[in-house]
């Protein structure tokens, strides 16, 4: 069912919900749009502007891993200025109420842990970019850390300072392997609908799962899921 307008959204979304006894959200991009965090994908995205760097390339190459942090300390404003947003309360609101045991996100801005629920509990499909790790040893750097080798050293990306590694922030690129754990505690939780769940969507554009959901929403995510907020 594709829901006519925004009331009739709410409306059935909420029905669903209280229907539920437990829910699994799936956040992408659209629901930090409006904190300011910019779409990747989407035409006119950080992507069609700057083609992303290939894992292998990042390996391979002094200059890809210092293009790889230029990029990413040009967007430190954007990320540490952004807030949780209408629909990360409203997702934060059902966590502890107890509805939401954990939420699924291909998001990478950290805004779901900045809205009150736990990290744990957070389970991020492609990574964190708030943090570094070396990917030899493990090792978390801050980027703080990062930002300050980098400049004093001309804006040369710095090698771990335990192992020598390279340093890359917590976020997986084009090439890199997901995350196992992640994606296996993902597929518990979504692998409900084949067992009789119900399935909504909110999203601007059609997605190739419409056909098979229960909801359909075609609206803004902030509008849809404020009615869900608790203060």
């Amino acid at each position: 069912m594709i829901a006519s307008d925004v009331e009739t959204a709410i409306d059935e979304l909420q029905e669903l919900v209280g229907a539920a006894r437990v829910i699994a959200p799936f956040t992408g991009a659209g629901i930090s749009t409006e904190c300011g965090i910019p779409d990747f994908r989407s035409p006119g995205g950080l992507w069609t502007k700057n083609h992303p760097i290939p894992f292998e390339e990042f390996l391979a190459s002094q200059e890809m891993r210092n293009e790889s942090w230029r990029r990413r300390f040009a967007m430190e404003a954007q990320f540490s200025a952004a807030k949780p947003g209408r629909g990360h309360l409203a997702l934060a609101s059902l966590y502890r109420a107890g509805k939401a045991p954990a939420v699924i996100t291909q998001n990478i801005d950290n805004l779901h842990q900045s809205s009150g629920i736990s990290a744990e509990h957070v389970i991020e499909l492609h990574g964190n970019t708030s943090y570094a790790l070396c990917l030899d040893c493990g090792k978390r750097y801050e980027l703080a850390w990062v930002r300050e080798k980098f400049i004093a050293a001309r804006e040369r990306a710095p090698d771990c300072a335990d192992c020598g590694g390279h340093i890359k922030t917590a976020t997986v690129s084009f090439g890199q392997a997901m995350p196992g754990r992640e994606m296996r505690r993902a597929e518990q939780l979504t692998l409900a609908k084949r067992n009789g769940a119900r399935l909504a969507i909110i999203n601007r554009e059609a997605t190739e799962f419409d056909e098979i959901a229960d909801l359909v929403v075609r609206e803004d995510i902030g509008t849809v899921l404020s009615p869900f907020i608790v203060h």
